[in-house]
């Protein structure tokens, strides 16, 4: 039994696999305590995948240590059951030349199944950005807009969300429910002009017979 299992410790056609199971648990370590010192120990693993290849199909910003652990582990576990299940049939080990090959195959494949699938679960992390307002139509709701006082409007984003903004009169005051036109963005508040009241040139009732 001891025999058989020195034998299987050091197969030459098992080898490569066995190393990657020592690097998955070596890696995982060091990076484990690294994160509890607030360090990146394995930082230099970082130009080892480029960032576009796995920007092509996930949305989510990965480790690339993460990438290169699920890597070692799916391509350890695919040399292990290729050479085992030839072994179940032939009693030997198949030659790497063969084997190689095909865990890399596998291993890529499951490694790009398993970060698709996490992009199912994992939110990807959005950042805000403030619609741009300037140049919008929007309506006096509260209040009385001057140059030294604001008031609040309401206004329609391209995507016709409604947003309550704060607004200063570019001159003069605007009354409440006044029609006015965002023309600046400044901080947290908007510059705006009123619009001129029509003066009813296409009103029916002004229209001689």
């Amino acid at each position: 039994m001891g025999h058989r299992f020195s034998h299987f410790l050091l197969s030459p056609e098992l080898l490569p696999f066995h190393v990657c199971v020592v690097s998955l648990i070596t890696m995982s370590a060091i990076e484990t305590i690294g994160f509890y010192f607030g360090k990146q120990p394995l930082y230099f693993l970082k130009p080892v995948i480029p960032s576009h290849l796995w920007r092509s199909f996930s949305s989510v910003k990965f480790s690339k240590v993460l990438i290169v652990l699920f890597f070692l582990l799916n391509f350890s576990f695919a040399g292990y059951f290729v050479q085992f299940a030839y072994f179940a049939y032939q009693q030997s080990f198949s030659t790497m030349l063969y084997v190689l090959p095909l865990a890399t195959v596998i291993g890529t494949f499951f490694t790009v199944f398993m970060v698709h699938c996490l992009n199912q679960v994992i939110t990807p992390r959005y950042r805000y950005k403030a619609p741009n307002l300037v140049g919008r139509l929007a309506t006096i709701s509260n209040g009385e807009a001057s140059t030294h006082r604001h008031a609040e409007a309401r206004v329609r984003d391209e995507y016709g969300q409604l947003h309550y903004i704060q607004v200063y009169a570019d001159f003069g005051t605007i009354p409440i429910r006044s029609q006015i036109i965002i023309v600046k963005a400044s901080n947290q508040f908007y510059i705006a002009k009123k619009i001129s009241d029509s003066h009813h040139l296409f009103d029916t009732q002004h229209i001689t017979q």
